[in-house]
């Protein structure tokens, strides 16, 4: 962090002012003219909650995009209908057992199977080829959103989570000066607040074991120059092989998370692999802090614009990625090489 503001003093300033206006929006007594501008700040508070657990789901979607994508340079496509895919498994799973905690694994260990077979038999084939990645795995998304379309058919299908975590939960905030500033309690859904949590868990793991273990030096030594590495005696074949069944189990997983406080329908897949190439491009390709700094930004957006401007909540999304495009092609946190 002292590295990062050292050699962007203004981007460090800009990300401290925000973080400072936000806290005083989360934390403070609102004046009631800031209460007729945005409205009642419970509504606020929902809307900030409800955007930063939208980031989480959002994360570990794009946290397995980004490694497959954005650090392995492998155009993978299908990625959202690993996410689909993996949902309707995990709602299988907890019905036919009754447990929502065995679903993760199961289904982490079944999508990284076929992610290992897409990595063995297709990227493999097509390395360095990105125009055919890409169309071979759209026809891939194709056809496994036609299989899903057949065996769940059209309607939506909910994950219940479990007793411990199905009621809400109270988070202390501050209310208006208008109600006297006294403390008030936010009811919130358990559930979400421990999506958040394993996701900042997830996240922080990731970023350990690329930036501070030996696999995770191979990995970013193999992308940089696959030949060099290779002739060292490395197998990176099998390397790559196990970061991209890692990123597959982690969108089937996602899958499981999205189906427990959203809903699984058809045309869910397209809506996070766009999602995930969105937070890709405003975080940074194959940087896993930019890929949780995307997500927050994305989902804040859309939740922020579901309430204030729900006509053009949408554009927000697009429009932010063209800033970030038109000033910083390579992402918030990209490297520029």
């Amino acid at each position: 962090m002292i590295a990062f503001a050292s050699r962007r003093p203004i981007w460090s300033l800009i990300i401290l002012l925000a973080a400072a206006v936000v806290l005083w929006l989360i934390f403070a007594p609102w004046p009631p003219g800031l209460e007729e501008v945005l409205g009642r700040k419970r509504i606020f508070l929902n809307a900030i909650f409800g955007g930063i657990t939208l980031g989480a789901l959002y994360f570990l979607v794009a946290s397995g995009f980004t490694l497959i994508f954005g650090l392995m340079r492998n155009v993978n496509l299908a990625h959202g209908s690993l996410y689909l895919l993996g949902g309707y498994l995990g709602f299988e799973i907890s019905e036919f057992t009754g447990s929502w905690l065995l679903a993760f694994p199961v289904v982490f260990v079944i999508v990284a199977l076929l992610g290992i077979v897409l990595q063995h038999q297709v990227f493999r084939r097509m390395d360095g080829e990105d125009l055919r990645q890409t169309m071979v795995t759209i026809g891939i998304s194709v056809v496994l959103a036609d299989l899903m379309l057949w065996y769940w058919g059209g309607q939506s299908y909910t994950i219940f989570a479990p007793d411990w975590l199905s009621g809400p939960a109270t988070i202390p905030v501050i209310s208006s000066i208008r109600d006297t500033g006294e403390i008030v309690y936010l009811r919130y859904p358990a559930v979400r607040i421990a999506i958040l949590f394993a996701a900042i868990v997830i996240g922080v793991g990731m970023w350990l074991l690329l930036n501070k273990t030996r696999l995770g030096m191979f990995v970013r030594a193999g992308v940089d120059d696959r030949e060099m590495l290779a002739a060292s005696g490395v197998r990176i074949q099998y390397i790559f092989l196990g970061v991209f069944a890692f990123g597959a189990g982690l969108a089937g997983v996602a899958g499981i998370v999205g189906g427990t406080f959203q809903s699984l329908s058809p045309g869910e897949d397209t809506r996070f692999l766009l999602a995930s190439l969105v937070v890709v491009i405003v975080g940074g390709m194959g940087s896993i802090p930019g890929a949780a700094i995307g997500a927050l930004i994305i989902g804040l957006s859309e939740q922020l614009g579901l309430i204030y401007a729900p006509t053009y909540s949408v554009v927000f999304t697009f429009l932010i990625m063209a800033v970030v495009l038109a000033f910083r092609p390579q992402g918030l946190l990209g490297s520029s090489r």
